[in-house]
């Protein structure tokens, strides 16, 4: 990586988190994977700052942790992620496309995720439905089955992901994901932490029942010493909602899928016309979560599953469909082999 992504890099961990996880990230970037003692060492902070500033890296997956080069048993060694890093710069699109696709639900509980790096499904829903009550009129509220509803197809869509589980850590209803812990507490686990795919886990697109009922709550202003009051309580909070250590994470490549996608139908619209647009779109739309955001192309369809799939409102004849599918297949709009 360039001197000028470093800096960029840590100028958006010092925006984010703050000059003392900025020192320990930039550190990583410059030096490579290193054990928690090198860190400490090179970077003269003490080991629990060290150690709280690796918690927040990996919780947001800018920092992922392997077992040491000299084999099992070996410390575990650090390694800052610039590419994970420098997707901070899209959260705002990331934030806007769930806007635009399942609303202020959608675009909440992207915001939250991309804030805390990994949540449960249950803590969620819950802090969007709060957060959606504070901005309804007085005497209305949000219900939790509502915002479980768009979380569901957030995940049934691929744009959220379980995190995978993590080996040797233990999991429990914390706030903080199982990764983070082991970074901090057992730097000496032979522990690989990867953001997960269907291929490598099979229930990473699985969503778990999870037995929340109940509706938003409306946070009031509190007197004096009422916050702290509050924030006790909340720790104390020990209720079971069925989904413990089962943690969620922003599914970044299905976001870029579907900015490719987009570019897609705008240069067939521009090129063609509206209604050869739609029929990509939905050609795209049908595959957009069966086949991988890198293949040269989408899984064979036949005429009559795009016919049934053409937006109602379209009410394009079959005939006329099949005149639109030839001239797609020999359009001038498709790069060539070569390029």
């Amino acid at each position: 990586m360039t001197a000028q992504e470093i800096r960029l890099c840590g100028l958006l961990l010092q925006e984010h988190f703050g000059e003392v996880v900025e020192k320990v990230g930039t550190h990583l970037l410059r030096s490579g994977a290193q054990n928690l003692r090198t860190v400490v060492q090179e970077t003269n902070l003490s080991v629990d700052l060290v150690k709280k500033c690796l918690c927040v890296l990996v919780q947001h997956g800018a920092c992922c942790f392997t077992s040491g080069r000299k084999g099992p048993g070996s410390p575990a060694e650090y390694r800052a992620c610039c590419d994970r890093i420098l997707r901070v710069l899209r959260y705002p699109r990331y934030i806007y496309t769930a806007k635009t696709l399942y609303g202020d639900t959608g675009e909440l509980i992207i915001e939250e995720l991309l804030q805390r790096g990994h949540m449960t499904m249950s803590s969620t829903v819950k802090t969007v439905a709060d957060r959606l009550t504070q901005n309804m009129e007085e005497g209305h509220s949000m219900d939790y089955s509502e915002v479980s509803s768009t979380f569901s197809k957030l995940v049934e869509t691929h744009f959220l992901q379980r995190c995978p589980p993590v080996g040797g850590a233990g999991t429990s209803g914390s706030s903080a994901p199982s990764a983070a812990p082991a970074a901090a507490a057992a730097p000496a686990a032979a522990v690989s932490v990867a953001p997960p795919t269907p291929e490598s886990f099979p229930e990473c697109y699985s969503v778990p029942h999870v037995s929340l009922i109940g509706r938003g709550k409306r946070q009031l202003v509190p007197e004096n010493g009422e916050d702290q009051r509050n924030a006790k309580r909340a720790k104390m909070d020990t209720e079971t909602y069925g989904d413990e250590g089962i943690y969620w994470q922003v599914n970044f490549e299905r976001f870029h899928q579907h900015f490719r996608d987009q570019a897609i139908i705008s240069a067939v619209a521009n090129k063609l016309d509206q209604t050869s647009s739609e029929i990509v779109r939905t050609i795209l739309r049908m595959s957009e979560v069966t086949t991988s955001a890198t293949a040269a192309c989408t899984k064979p369809l036949s005429a009559n599953e795009i016919f049934r799939s053409l937006p109602a409102s379209y009410n394009i004849p079959r005939h006329i469909l099949d005149q639109y599918l030839t001239l797609l297949v020999d359009d001038p709009v498709r790069t060539p082999p070569a390029g």
